[in-house]
């Protein structure tokens, strides 16, 4: 299995993004996806994730609607879109993938390189 992410860049402050998550491998539908980011000095945190059953969930203030995580298994692809970016989200995004729905690095079997996404004015 491997991973390639791409979409990362600059953007200004409230600004949106979309990343975009390739699988290359047997038997995508059988895994849990998600997305990953780790800031500079920080650890790394579980974005979003999706199975493919259309079931996807949030975990970073999923109140906010900022976040959505889309899964086209027809492509082995996921994307990550982001809206209203702020500067303390500055950090590498990771795709990752495990055999079962998880929230922490530790239950993934697969990650990609990561993405370097910045915001800043």
């Amino acid at each position: 299995v491997q991973l390639v992410e791409s979409g990362g860049g600059s953007v200004q402050p409230g600004g949106s993004l979309s990343l975009t998550c390739a699988f290359s491998g047997p038997n995508f539908s059988t895994y849990y996806m998600a997305w990953f980011r780790q800031a500079p000095q920080k650890q790394r945190e579980i974005v979003a994730g999706a199975n493919s059953h259309g079931v996807s969930t949030v975990y970073v203030e999923p109140e906010e609607g900022r976040f959505a995580i889309l899964r086209d298994d027809a492509k082995n692809i996921i994307i990550l879109r982001i809206e209203n970016l702020r500067p303390e989200e500055t950090a590498i995004y990771f795709c990752a993938a495990a055999k079962s729905e998880g929230a922490v690095e530790e239950e993934y079997d697969y990650w990609g390189q990561g993405t370097q996404v910045t915001v800043s004015s």
